[in-house]
């Protein structure tokens, strides 16, 4: 039986699995859209680096309600998953997004000299705030 990770635990996961996490959104057709992006966690906030106008921004647009999921471990002894149910907003706003590509890229360990300095055109970031954590660990 799985247990469940206290909320420290399950900020230390997200901090600590570098890579991707899992968005789904809900399309116009009524079915989860699923993708992997970027992330990074600052407070309670998720954060996803993203490309502005894409399907997955029109879904939270249209619905804001996402989840976003990672998980580790390659048997059922040591599979480990956070899932965040929460709202998505999208910004787009220049000095907004500048601002998370600096913060995302120092937590990546980019020296501050070395980050980003203008934003990329089409560049957004997701913000989810997150309502439900739901958490499973097989190993502990």
């Amino acid at each position: 039986m799985p247990r469940s990770l206290t909320l420290e635990q399950f900020n230390d996961f997200l901090d600590s699995t570098p890579g991707w996490i899992v968005l789904t959104s809900i399309g116009q057709d009524g079915f989860p859209h699923s993708v992997p992006l970027g992330y990074f966690r600052d407070g309670e906030s998720i954060y996803c680096g993203v490309r502005d106008h894409t399907r997955k921004i029109r879904n939270i647009e249209a619905n804001p309600k996402v989840s976003l999921l990672i998980e580790s471990g390659s048997t059922m002894a040591d599979i480990k998953g956070a899932m965040i149910q929460g709202q998505a907003r999208v910004h787009r706003e220049p000095g907004a997004v500048l601002a998370l590509m600096r913060k995302a890229a120092s937590r990546r360990g980019v020296p501050e000299a070395d980050q980003p300095t203008e934003v990329r055109p089409g560049a957004a970031y997701i913000e989810v705030t997150p309502a439900q954590r739901i958490s499973w660990d097989y190993g502990g």
